[in-house]
C-alpha cells in the first residue's frame, strides 16, 4: 500500500504507535510467543538470529519483544522445536552441525543454556556420541528430541562425498537438584543407541539399493507413536521420493516400520504432517506440485484414494488441524487451503478451484498457534518477513491479521510458537 499525502502518513504513524503501546501495556492480551529463525549471518560471530514476537489476542497483531532478536548460537539456523512443556527452544544450526538449547523466559526472552555438536566433536557441553552431519530437521515428542541429519556421522561423509542421511534421538532431561545445585529441565542426554548397528543413530538406507544416497528433507511425529522422515534418492534421475517410518518405543527407541523399506512418495518430498486425528499422513512433493495422502494403520502408510492431490508451485511446508490442511507454495508465495474429508483433500468450502491466500515471497516454513489453533504463520525467505493468518474454525478460511506480514531478520527459515504463560518462571 502506498500513501501519497503527508496527513495519511501521520495518521498511519499515530495509529501504529497507539497499537504498539496498547500491546505493550496490556501484557495480559499476549496470546503466544512466536520464534522465527533467520539464517543470514549477522553480528561478529556470523550467527543467525532468532526473532521473538508476541501476538495480541484481541487484534492478532504481532510485535517483536524489546530484547529481540537473539543470536541463534550458530551459523545457518534451519529448524526449530519447542519442548513439550514449552520451557525450552531447540535451534538446529546446519553449518555448525549444532543444536542449541535456549530456556524460554516468562516474557519470551531466550537464554542460551547448552550447545551440542551432532558430529560428536567437543562442544560447550562436552562430547556426546555422534548422530550425523549437517542437521536439517527436528521434532519433539514427549521427553525426546529427534534430529535428522543430511549425512551419517562417518569420516568418509561430506558434501564432496555424500552418504545417506540419519536420525538421532536425544532424551530431554528433567529438572534435578535443588537450591544452588538445581538444574532446570531441557538439557539433552546422550543420544540413544541403535543396537542394530551399534551406533547412536538410525541410517536412512534403501534396503534394495543400500549404496544410493538418500537425502532427508523433513520430519514429523504423528500421534506421539510414530516418526516419519521424508527423503529422496539422489542417485537416480529423476529422483524418487520416500517416507521412512519408525515406531517410537519405550524411552524414544526407534524401530523401523515395514521391515525397513520406506514408503514411496513421489519425486522430491519436502514436508510431512499428520492430521489431528492421527489417522492420516500428508506429504508435499516439491517437484511434482502435489500432496500425497496416506491412511495410517499401526504406522503403515497406504495411499488414499484420489492421491496425489493437486497443490501449487513448489509446495514446501504443511500444517493440518481440525479437519483442515494448509500448504505453503514456495514459488507462488501463497498458502493453499483444503478440507479433509475421510482423509481425502478437497479445495476449501467445496470450491472447484484452488483457494489461496497471499503470503510473502518464497514461504519456506509454517507454524500453528498452540493456544487455540487460531493463527497460522509462514516464514517468508526472500521477503524476510513472517505472515500471520487468522483461522476461522467454522469454515477454515484465513485472513491476514493486522499489519501482516511482519518484518523479521534476513532470510527466515523456521517458525514455532508457545502459549503465553507456559514457559518456566
Amino acid at each position: 500500500m502506498k500513501f501519497n499525502k503527508s496527513s495519511q502518513l501521520l495518521l498511519i504513524s499515530a495509529a501504529s504507535m497507539l497499537t504498539a503501546g496498547l500491546i505493550t501495556a496490556c501484557t495480559s492480551n499476549t496470546l503466544d510467543f512466536v520464534f522465527v529463525a533467520s539464517s543470514k549471518a549477522a553480528g561478529t560471530s556470523n550467527y543467525g538470529e532468532i526473532d521473538v514476537f508476541e501476538i495480541n489476542s484481541v487484534s492478532g497483531a504481532m510485535r517483536q519483544i524489546p530484547a529481540s532478536p537473539f543470536p541463534s548460537g550458530g551459523r545457518n539456523p534451519i529448524a526449530e522445536a519447542v519442548s513439550s512443556d514449552s520451557a525450552n527452544l531447540y535451534v538446529v544450526n546446519h553449518d555448525d552441525s549444532s543444536i542449541v538449547q535456549f530456556m524460554i523466559g516468562p516474557d519470551g526472552k531466550l537464554y542460551p543454556q547448552n550447545t551440542y555438536d551432532t558430529t560428536g566433536n567437543s562442544s560447550a557441553t562436552g562430547s556426546l556420541s555422534p548422530t550425523g552431519i549437517f542437521p536439517i530437521a527436528v521434532a519433539v515428542s514427549g521427553s525426546n528430541l529427534f534430529v535428522v541429519d543430511t549425512y551419517e556421522p562417518l569420516p568418509a561423509c561430506s558434501s564432496a562425498d555424500p552418504c545417506p542421511g540419519s536420525v538421532g534421538v536425544y532424551p530431554i532431561q528433567p529438572a534435578s537438584g535443588s537450591g544452588s545445585t538445581a538444574t532446570l529441565s531441557g538439557a539433552l542426554g546422550a543420544p540413544l543407541t541403535n543396537a542394530g548397528i551399534g551406533a547412536s543413530y538410525w541410517p536412512l538406507i534403501l534396503p534394495a539399493k543400500p549404496a544410493d544416497i538418500m537425502v532427508p528433507t523433513a520430519v514429523s511425529v504423528v500421534g506421539g507413536s510414530y516418526l516419519y522422515v521424508t527423503a529422496y534418492d539422489s542417485s537416480v534421475t529423476p529422483n524418487v521420493g520416500y517416507v521412512f517410518g519408525f515406531a517410537i518405543g519405550s524411552g524414544g527407541m526407534l524401530s523401523a516400520l515395514n521391515g525397513g523399506t520406506p514408503f514411496t512418495a513421489g519425486v522430491h518430498p519436502s514436508a510431512v504432517a499428520g492430521d489431528s486425528t492421527g489417522k492420516y499422513v500428508y506429504v508435499t512433493d516439491y517437484v511434482s506440485g502435489n500432496i500425497r495422502g496416506y491412511s495410517m494403520a499401526s504406522g503403515i502408510l497406504s495411499p488414499l484414494s484420489g492421491s496425489p492431490f493437486p497443490a501449487g508451485d513448489q509446495p514446501i511446508a504443511i500444517v493440518a488441524d481440525s479437519g483442515y490442511l494448509y500448504v505453503a507454495n514456495s514459488l507462488d508465495g501463497n498458502v493453499e487451503a483444503y478440507t479433509i474429508s475421510s482423509g481425502a483433500l478437497k479445495f476449501l468450502g467445496g470450491s472447484t478451484t484452488p483457494v489461496t491466500y497471499a503470503a510473502g515471497t518464497q514461504p519456506v516454513a509454517m507454524g500453528l498457534d498452540p493456544s487455540a489453533s487460531h493463527f497460522i504463520f509462514t516464514a517468508n525467505f526472500l521477503s524476510s518477513n513472517v505472515s500471520n493468518f487468522e483461522l476461522n474454525a467454522s469454515d477454515g478460511t484465513l485472513i491476514n491479521t493486522q499489519h501482516s506480514p511482519y518484518t523479521s531478520n534476513a532470510q527466515p527459515t523456521a517458525v514455532v510458537a508457545i502459549p503465553h504463560g507456559s514457559a518456566q518462571k
